[in-house]
């Protein structure tokens, strides 16, 4: 069985690769776009802010307090993340057709950006440089919680991630179709061939 720990990207490769997962979503979202489009992305954004902010609360926040407790990047950080998650709040009350849907997905925005930017430039250099050696065990921790946090929500996640990249879900979608025909196909081939023998 493989270790995980060997397996997983460290703690910080995984919270830079969740930083432009949803900057890249960010920049799907337009004004113009059709309201069930809006939906998705908002949607994939918000559920991608909550297990991350939940994960680095879990997980990453605490290790980087051990090392140094009176950083106040990250006292700042969870007063952030509360105020994401009230706005995320309020985008899942209303729709698209409301007009402060634009808008507040438009803050909800800004504050990540600024957000991400503090920790990119001071929290996650200054984590690789006092916690390397626990970095991979670190990213474990966060692999095996992400599986479970994404394992409470499948549908949405899926429902959102193709709305949000249709192509890459598309893509995604066809080579799971073929993987899956390639096995049933093998496998109806090899009971053929067995019943040949028995003939």
């Amino acid at each position: 069985m493989t270790d995980l720990s060997s397996a997983s990207p460290t703690i910080t490769s995984m919270i830079r690769m969740d930083h432009t997962h949803v900057l890249c979503a960010f920049h799907r979202y337009r004004l113009s776009s059709p309201w069930w489009r809006k939906r998705a992305i908002v949607g994939s954004v918000c559920t991608a802010l909550e297990i991350h902010a939940q994960l680095e609360e879990e997980i990453f926040y605490p290790a980087v307090a051990r090392v140094a407790p009176d950083n106040d990047a990250v006292k700042k950080s969870k007063p952030e993340h509360n105020e994401m998650r009230e706005m995320i709040e309020k985008l899942r009350s209303m729709g698209p057709e409301n007009a402060a849907y634009d808008g507040l997905f438009m803050q909800l925005m800004r504050i990540t950006i600024h957000h991400v930017a503090d920790e990119e430039t001071v929290l996650l250099p200054m984590a690789e440089r006092s916690l390397k050696n626990e970095l991979s065990s670190l990213g474990a921790a966060m692999t095996r919680r992400r599986m479970q946090l994404l394992g409470e929500r499948p549908i949405d996640v899926a429902v959102h991630t193709a709305g949000t990249f249709p192509i890459a879900a598309a893509v995604l979608t066809g080579l799971a179709v073929f993987a899956v025909s390639g096995i049933f196909g093998r496998s109806s081939a090899r009971r053929r061939g067995r019943s040949r023998e028995y003939a």
